[in-house]
């Protein structure tokens, strides 16, 4: 059909509007426009998609379920905070063309975007924004506006001889291959030349020698490298004659550091490659508070796209607020507030369908906390039908609790009816442990709290015995909640199996008076944090406190992006993104002595220097927002996260009028006093000098996974996503 595909566009169970899609001749736009009007509603791009899910997988779509099979119906879930586009197709047969067509265009494994298609991509991007006209061909003022667009502020004669140079038939304008000419010239490497031929003799190529006293020099590499230096040369050399001589030319040699092997990022710590054989207390663990909220925790939205994003993005610890709802049916949403609300019965669908299912390089089987409050009765509960026994034990009766005895395990964090030990060997008569974060309502939990093998008075018992669900209560076997009183009282009282949740401002305060004790405390139990009640707009705390005391649940609002989000990405990057990262043995020793606030208590080797010479910058994204034909003024922070002793930030000058390859050859120095517990970010900002500067791009990781030499840095958005082919281009040395 000459105007697309008729399809209709669902954003609610009453609003169906019947739209045109077409997949645009250049293969990476798709717009869609009224079928009533003919007119032109909006566009996107194939690059803004992050995936396709087919069926009911979305809340509007399961409320058509009856009226639509789910063959006929689709999800395109977009990067970033943009909303999803839910599609229902006249036949099964046109939603499996689309939902296939787009998957071959997105996934990697498909369509392997390497560095040349990258760029190939970029440049025909390019070309069509900038060509007003739409004749195919771009002339002298059209080259100047594009300039412009690429954050390129260039001398008009100098971009006059460019251009000149690369129109090859005299016709006054680019096109097809003159373009691309021109590309290249106006994206020469210059800082990349001169590195190449410092080790290349004849400056035209590398022997698979001098790859080789490269990547040994610069690169540090010492394992196999002839062998590293001849599958560099196999993957990224793009001449097959130079191939087969063994050598590598300039433009293999900008391919290779542009790769993941030339990125800062550790290729063997993108894997599993941490022990996972220790107990669940040892680790770090990814956390998300209110999962549900996609907003603020008043009147937010609650979705199940919370969580289906959270477990994507490598989240391990979710958290679910159960209440009664109508007729009965248990409801999740934030109690005592004015958010949305969604069935119980579609959460726990939905953990079903992506607790063991995400998109890290290793299969996410590790173990999923979730952190259930209870307010639903236990009738609504058994009438969903969708607990299950979660129950396993060892030879001597008690929990397992190492990482690889309970994968493929949902880890039920919650109140508890009766002592532990009753659950495994039958029925108790203690009084229930209620204790709970309530939501941040301290007040709330100090009201409830008992003694350690006490009771409350009748009528409070009785309260929250009748809170709570006995099917939820049997189902908490290795997290049960109790109430914080001490770490002398948890020392003598406490067990492996029990974790006690505290505010933010009551962890600072732990933190303050007893640093070492916390320490100790979170090497043989688990402790969750959460944020203050106070923080109504979704904002988050700084977890590196908290990790810097080994607390392993860190729960942050995974909605709201910010540096906070940037620090727990950068840390669960690790380790095949399965949310686990393994805590340094000195945090995992029972009698350590190690406390963030004295450096000189760590057991270990001491401080080394980290030395980052950052050299120059490629395609910087525009501000958001930015006045058209604005261009930016970049500076690049670099900032450790981690004990007192080592958070720090440097930043080099700002480079005036250029966004697209801006030179800083500035050199940044850290000492780190506990490199183990340390994040590194990096931030490129648009400096302002007359307000605040505005965030351009960002990339943080730990410093752990630092790769030393001439490394590449991956932007992210604000959102964390990529921002391709944005980059960093640096030096880095670390020494003792």
């Amino acid at each position: 059909m000459q105007q697309g595909t008729l399809m209709r566009k669902v954003k609610s169970k009453s609003w169906k509007k019947q739209r045109f899609f077409k997949l645009q001749d250049d293969c990476m736009t798709i717009w869609y426009q009224s079928k009533r009007t003919g007119k032109t509603e909006s566009a996107f791009s194939i690059s803004d998609v992050e995936t396709v899910r087919e069926g009911h997988q979305s809340e509007v779509l399961q409320s058509l379920a009856e009226e639509f099979p789910p063959e006929r119906c689709f999800t395109i879930v977009f990067y970033g905070r943009r909303g999803n586009l839910d599609l229902i197709a006249g036949s099964a047969e046109e939603a499996q063309c689309w939902v296939q067509g787009l998957r071959q265009l997105i996934e990697p494994r498909s369509f392997p975007l390497t560095s040349a298609l990258l760029s190939c991509t970029w440049i025909r991007d390019w070309f069509q924004k900038a060509d007003k006209n739409k004749d195919g061909r771009m002339n002298f003022k059209e080259v100047q506006r594009l300039l412009k667009m690429m954050n390129v502020d260039m001398n008009e004669d100098h971009a006059l001889r460019l251009f000149q140079a690369a129109d090859k038939s005299e016709s006054g304008t680019l096109e097809g291959e003159e373009f691309v000419l021109f590309y290249k010239a106006l994206t020469q490497r210059e800082e990349v030349l001169s590195l190449f031929q410092d080790f290349s003799e004849d400056g035209k190529k590398l022997t698979l020698l001098e790859l080789v006293d490269f990547l040994r020099q610069e690169q540090l590499e010492d394992e196999d490298t002839e062998e590293l230096a001849m599958e560099l040369i196999d993957k990224y050399e793009p001449s097959e004659t130079a191939r087969a001589r063994h050598v590598l030319s300039a433009d293999g040699f900008l391919m290779y550091l542009c790769s993941p092997e030339g990125s800062i990022f550790n290729p063997r710590h993108q894997v599993l490659w941490q022990d996972m054989s220790q107990p669940l207390c040892h680790y770090f663990i990814s956390s998300s508070h209110n999962t549900y909220l996609m907003e603020d925790q008043l009147r937010g939205h609650s979705s199940i796209e919370g969580y289906i994003r959270a477990l994507k993005r490598g989240c391990r610890c979710l958290e679910v607020d159960c209440w009664d709802g109508p007729n009965g049916e248990p409801m999740v949403y934030h109690g005592h507030t004015f958010t949305s609300k969604i069935p119980f019965r579609e959460v726990v669908t939905t953990l079903g369908k992506y607790a063991f299912k995400g998109d890290s390089s290793v299969e996410p089987s590790y173990p999923i906390p979730s952190s259930v409050l209870q307010r639903a009765g236990d009738a609504g509960l058994q009438q969903c039908g969708v607990l299950g026994d979660s129950r396993s034990h060892g030879g001597d009766g008690h929990p397992s609790t190492t990482l690889q005895e309970l994968k493929h395990k949902i880890l039920l964090k919650g109140k508890k009816i009766g002592r532990l030990e009753d659950t495994l060997d039958g029925p108790g008569d203690e009084a229930p442990d209620v204790s709970d974060d309530d939501n941040g309502a301290e007040a709330e939990e100090e009201r409830r709290r008992v003694k350690v093998g006490g009771t409350q008075h009748g009528s409070a018992l009785q309260k929250d015995k009748e809170s709570l669900a006995q099917t939820l209560s049997d189902c908490v076997i290795y997290c049960k909640n109790v109430t914080f009183r001490g770490f002398q009282e948890a020392r003598s009282h406490s067990r492996p199996s029990e974790i006690s949740s505290l505010s933010e401002t009551k962890a600072r305060k732990l933190i303050r008076d007893g640093g070492n004790e916390f320490v100790r405390h979170n090497a043989w139990q688990l402790t969750r944090i959460y944020p203050s009640g106070m923080r109504t707009d979704s904002s988050n705390y700084n977890p590196q406190e908290m990790w810097n005391v080994g607390c392993q649940i860190v729960a942050l609002n995974f909605q709201t992006a910010g540096t906070e989000m940037d620090l727990c990405d950068g840390l669960f990057s690790q380790n095949g993104r399965c949310g686990y990262v393994l805590k340094p043995p000195f945090m995992r020793a029972e009698e350590t002595l190690f406390n963030p606030s004295d450096p000189s208590s760590r057991e270990g080797p001491g401080p080394i220097t980290l030395t980052i010479q950052v050299i120059s910058g490629q395609q910087l994204p525009k501000v958001a927002n930015s006045k058209e034909g604005a261009i930016i003024d970049p500076l690049v922070r670099v900032e450790i996260h981690g004990v007192p002793a080592d958070q720090a930030r440097q930043e080099t000058k700002y480079i005036e009028n250029n966004g697209f390859n801006p030179r800083w050859d500035e050199t940044l120095q850290f000492q780190l006093h506990v490199p183990e517990l340390a994040l590194v970010r990096f931030v490129v900002e648009d400096y302002d000098k007359t307000s605040r500067n505005d965030f351009v791009g960002q990339f943080t990781l730990a410093f752990a996974n630092i790769k030393p030499g001439y490394r590449h840095i991956h932007l992210l958005s604000k959102d964390g996503t990529s921002i391709p082919p944005s980059s960093l281009f640096v030096h880095i040395r670390i020494t003792e």
